[in-house]
């Protein structure tokens, strides 16, 4: 059943009725007669675009817009955590380290941390999913457009104020989790820590705010024709990825209040001494930390199950177990926190149920890669670049799972634990399961955002440098690792045998610093220099490509109903024959759903 939802010019979408408030099925709509496309289009653009200039900046609430300025700002970050990178490389190169001081050094790794798990890889996926969602869905907008606005706004400033941190030299320098009582008052008196926990706190705020907006977008804002049962893999992760988010956050925003509190006034929640408790940080943080490996994944496996089925002329193979899968990995990822604190003194017990837990997530997992690798080989399989960024997640995340089970045995863990073996795991896992596959999604969604077609030859070379400088890097502190190197050391003047492995990693470091740059360049040229692009290039049947190239500030002209259910319905849309054509009231308007 619809219902009709109506915004006058700027005002948020909320749930209305039809006129006459009576209920009718999706299937009794019948479809609008034919309009000329231009005048619907100059109708729609009116009410839908932003405002010229500054005040537009600040006043826009279009979805796209929003989505847009998400994604662009997340990789402003990834590019700064690149450079802080790169220098932790150069410094690590040798055992002797001149490049960074010690205290230098603590606040660049600190930094880069914090910047790309909070920085880079939540709000991408925000930003992914902002501008991504109505297009897939059949809608104009989000649920929620000022919500949007201002989750960007919030994130924007706490990271500014992170980052401008680095520059007047009082960035965190406690490590990304930032592990009391290190980052105490007593331990760490200057404004340090203080200012990542401001700055955080806002990012979090952010993030809360996407996925209310997320979720009831999901539920309420399909297309006519979709049932929950029907609706685009992509959405079914997004939908565990936001109620994984709203129940994940909470815990770290509320031991950052904590935290804070207990550094301004001196209150005991972290302290032994006065009965307070270190390890209630960490069950705070990895309660959180932990869920949120998996809310990176899930958007980037969501574009994966977009990307494969259609760069393979197949349809998915197996629906439903992927479905499944993801609702499984979404009650299993809160129950493996504690594996980042097996050497804390857990009880017995709990360290076995927390291993088997560990072991057992691969499983969803697994069932999701079986499923792509089906639906590859019974496909017709075209190598272009979306498909080499999927292969290089295939090649890169596989390995970083296989590690991870490997962590989850709690004696290997023990001998693991805090060495650079789990840095090459996270970042296998990380980089695999997430930088691949969006840089996949970017390749394949940016005909769609530019209008344009990129410049041949660009990308395929970035892809190298970045897959060949990835393992080249991180394979190696494998085995540094399992030599004894700890994690967080600046110098290691004892231990020659650690040298030349970690040159050669700083060496594929840099060569896979200028991959991530030519990456960067290849879309730059496609933005101001590629030829115009031809509608719906890679032939997909889905609604995200049911609009002209680049798509418009109101995605749709017509809404989709149960007579155009896919990309090739883009001229009876254009037309206005779907639902709700054009905006003759004036009023940004939409359809709403039952949940």
């Amino acid at each position: 059943m619809t219902d009709a939802t109506q915004q006058g010019p700027g005002r948020d979408a909320g749930a209305g009725v039809l006129p006459d408030g009576t209920a009718i099925e999706a299937a009794d709509i019948a479809a609008s007669p034919p309009q000329r496309a231009l005048v619907l289009h100059r109708q729609l653009d009116k009410v839908w675009r932003d405002l010229p200039g500054w005040r537009g900046f600040f006043t826009s609430v279009n979805h796209g817009t929003i989505g847009l300025r998400f994604m662009a700002t997340s990789f402003v970050f990834f590019a700064i955590g690149g450079v802080l990178a790169m220098m932790i490389r150069a410094q690590l190169a040798t055992r002797d380290g001149a490049f960074l001081d010690v205290e230098l050094y603590n606040q660049i790794f600190t930094m880069h941390g914090s910047i790309m798990m909070f920085l880079f890889a939540i709000p991408l996926l925000e930003g992914l999913a902002l501008w991504l969602l109505p297009k897939i869905l059949g809608a104009r907008d989000m649920a929620f457009p000022r919500l949007s606005a201002l989750g960007y706004f919030c994130y924007l400033f706490g990271g500014t104020v992170i980052v401008l941190s680095l520059l007047f030299g009082v960035a965190p320098d406690g490590g990304w989790f930032m592990y009391t009582p290190l980052t105490s008052r007593t331990y760490s008196p200057g404004i340090n820590a203080d200012i990542w926990l401001l700055g955080v706190t806002f990012v979090e705020i952010s993030a809360m705010a996407a996925a209310v907006e997320i979720t009831v977008t999901i539920l309420r804002c399909r297309a006519a024709h979709m049932p929950l049962t029907k609706m685009p893999l992509m959405a079914w992760y997004l939908l565990g990825t936001s109620v994984m988010m709203l129940l994940g956050f909470p815990p770290l925003i509320l031991g950052s209040i904590l935290l804070e509190v207990e550094r301004a006034f001196g209150w005991p929640f972290f302290d032994v001494a006065r009965g307070g408790s270190p390890l209630l940080w960490q069950h705070l943080f990895w309660l959180f930390g932990h869920p949120e490996v998996y809310i990176i994944f899930l958007p980037a496996a969501g574009a994966l199950s977009t990307i494969i089925p259609i760069l393979s002329r197949n349809t998915i193979l197996g629906y439903g177990a992927i479905v499944a899968a993801v609702i499984g990995l979404v009650f299993l990822s809160f129950g493996l926190w504690v594996h980042h604190m097996f050497t804390v003194g857990i009880p017995h017990m709990a360290l076995a149920f927390f291993s088997a837990a560990s072991a057992l997530v691969a499983v969803p997992t697994a069932i999701q890669i079986f499923a792509w690798i089906g639906t590859m080989y019974e496909g017709r399989v075209t190598l272009r670049l979306p498909m080499l960024y999927v292969m290089g997640f295939f090649a890169t995340f596989v390995m970083g799972g296989l590690t991870g089970v490997m962590l989850a045995m709690v004696p290997f863990n023990w001998q693991a634990h805090d060495t650079h073996f789990v840095v090459a795991h996270l970042h296998y896992v990380l980089v695999g399961g997430f930088v691949f596959p969006m840089l996949a999604a970017v390749s394949y969604w940016m005909p769609l955002i530019s209008g344009r077609w990129r410049v041949a030859g660009l990308g395929e070379a970035a892809f190298w440098l970045i897959l060949i400088g990835f393992h080249g890097t991180f394979f190696i502190m494998h085995l540094t690792g399992l030599l004894g190197m700890p994690r967080r050391v600046a110098t290691y003047p004892g231990d020659p045998e650690w040298e030349w492995l970690n040159l050669i990693s700083s060496i594929f470091g840099m060569v896979q610093a200028a991959g991530f740059a030519l990456f960067a360049f290849d879309i730059v040229m496609q933005w101001l220099f590629g030829r115009r692009s031809w509608r719906n290039p890679w032939k997909a049947p889905t609604l995200d490509w049911a609009m002209p190239l680049p798509a418009p500030s109101y995605n749709f002209a017509s809404l989709p109903g149960p007579r155009q259910p896919d990309a090739d319905s883009i001229l009876p849309l254009a037309r206005g024959e779907g639902l709700l054509p054009g905006a003759p009231r004036g009023w940004r308007e939409t359809l709403v759903v039952e949940a």
